[in-house]
């Protein structure tokens, strides 16, 4: 039987991917800390990344996934369904939440200075 404990672990170590996820691909951040990083890494690899919701979270979720599992079996599937969980709580609050979107005028102007 599965311990009350790490259910209610796995469930907020989901809510936790999701939220950084979030924070990282879809909103600016306190005093715009985010969307100046983003502006800051440009279209280059990790630039391209934290416009990805599903790549970031699959990502995030590794650590969660790492303090969690107990064997190596465990680490894959609790990964798997950490990054899974962040998707679908993304896909169902999409449009939803009152995040301001970050807009190309902004960036070029944090960019330049």
């Amino acid at each position: 039987m599965i311990q009350l404990n790490f259910v209610w672990c796995f469930a907020l170590c989901a809510l936790a991917v999701w939220r950084v996820a979030h924070l990282l691909t879809r909103e600016s951040g306190p005093w715009d800390l985010v969307a100046r990083l983003r502006a800051t890494l440009g279209f280059g690899i990790l630039g391209r990344l934290m416009d990805r919701f599903y790549c970031l979270s699959f990502l995030i979720s590794l650590a969660p996934a790492i303090w969690l599992s107990s064997s190596p079996a465990a680490f894959l599937v609790q990964w798997l369904a950490l990054s899974a969980v962040a998707c679908l709580l993304e896909k169902a609050t999409q449009g939803r939440l009152c995040a301001y979107s970050v807009s190309e005028a902004y960036l070029d102007k944090v960019i330049s200075g």
